[in-house]
Parts: structure tokens; sequence; C-alpha cells
């Protein structure tokens, strides 16, 4: 009987597939630490060149989120819902675009804008790849041949509390691999709507491309 119940307690999850579509469902805010690399494509000659840099990333369904770079500079990525702010510290400047054209078929999009899982295959195909590092694996590849995204894997960790986003793995048109890990994730956390408000700084320049 006790086996009964734990069985059906504990939910089982075929493939990353399944458990993206959960996080999609059911995530309605995150927040978490996280670590990017950013690797270039070898050129002859030379070996590949990787940058880190690290901070804070928290989101708020639908299509609202924020990078706050702590290190090696200090930036901030944020989207309103509307426009897409960047600012840049140490250049103090900031660029404004419109998030509707910037974001379609992006990976942060593809976890913070849509609803569910099916809204999102207007953009992208989505395929399990093999569990490892005790993770679960989707591959999301843009519909659109002549984005600048080639290929996306997300890395899922299946919780107690659902699913939580572990790793977003992605390589770009022009060879280049960002790889984004996160640590300390918090599902669904009560963030203020002030956290998705940006405010120039006096004196910094705007851009508007």
């Amino acid at each position: 009987m006790a086996w009964g119940v734990l069985s059906l307690a504990l939910p089982v999850y075929a493939d990353g597939v399944d458990l993206l579509a959960q996080f999609v469902k059911q995530t309605r805010s995150g927040r978490a630490d996280f670590t990017q690399v950013v690797t270039s494509p070898s050129r002859a000659g030379q070996a590949p060149r990787s940058k880190t840099s690290s901070g804070s990333f928290e989101f708020q369904r639908p299509g609202k989120f924020r990078f706050d770079y702590r290190k090696p500079f200090l930036q901030t990525l944020l989207a309103d819902g509307q426009t897409l702010w960047l600012h840049d510290v140490d250049l103090n400047q900031v660029t404004a675009r419109k998030q509707q054209q910037v974001l379609g078929s992006t990976p942060v999009a593809l976890l913070t804008s849509a609803a569910d899982l099916q809204s999102l295959k207007t953009d992208f195909q989505f395929s399990p790849e093999p569990a490892r590092d005790g993770l679960e694996w989707v591959r999301a590849t843009p519909l659109a041949q002549d984005g600048q995204i080639r290929a996306v894997m997300v890395g899922l960790r299946a919780t107690p509390m659902g699913a939580e986003l572990a790793v977003l793995d992605v390589q770009d048109s022009l060879g280049q691999r960002s790889v984004l890990t996160f640590a300390g994730f918090q599902l669904n956390p009560a963030l203020p709507a002030s956290q998705f408000v940006f405010k120039a700084p006096a004196g910094v320049d705007i851009i508007r491309p």
C-alpha cells in the first residue's frame, strides 16, 4: 500500500521534452545565480578562446527577465515585456531595443515567454537527448534557417518542487558556444514588479538602434 502511494506521489518523466513542458507550464517565476562561459571557434593556428562571467538571473512570465552581471564587468540586461534594455556601467551607456524584434527565437524567450510548450513549437523543434550529469536534456532547434541560433540544449533537473532549470548550452550560426549554468534555482518566488522596471541613471547615454 505504501509503495502504491509513493508511486503516485513521484511523477515519472519520460525524457527532457516532458520535463521542459512541465517547467514552461508550471514555473511562473524564477531566480538563480549563473555562470556563463562563452567559447569562440578556433582559428588557424589558435586554440578556442573562452570568456567567463557571472551574476544573477530572475524572470517572471510572460516575457520579463533580468540578468545582472557582476563579474568581470557590471552590466544589466532587462526585459520589461516591451523593451530590452542593456546597461553597460563602464561605458555609461544604455541600449534599448523593442523586445519583440530581438527575442523571438532566442533561448531566453524559450524559457520566459510562452505559457506552454505547444505555443513554442511555432519557433522551435524539440527532441529528447540522453540523460547525463544527473540531468534530463532536450534539444531545441529554431525552425527559422536564417536566425543567429543554431541549437539550444536545455538541461533540467526533476525535484519534489517541480522541474528545475540547470543548464542552457547555446550554439550560434557563427560557431560560438555559450553555456549558462544555474545554481540555487528558486521556483516561483514572489518577485516585486520593480525588479523588471528599468530606470536609466542620470547622465547615461541612451541609444535606440
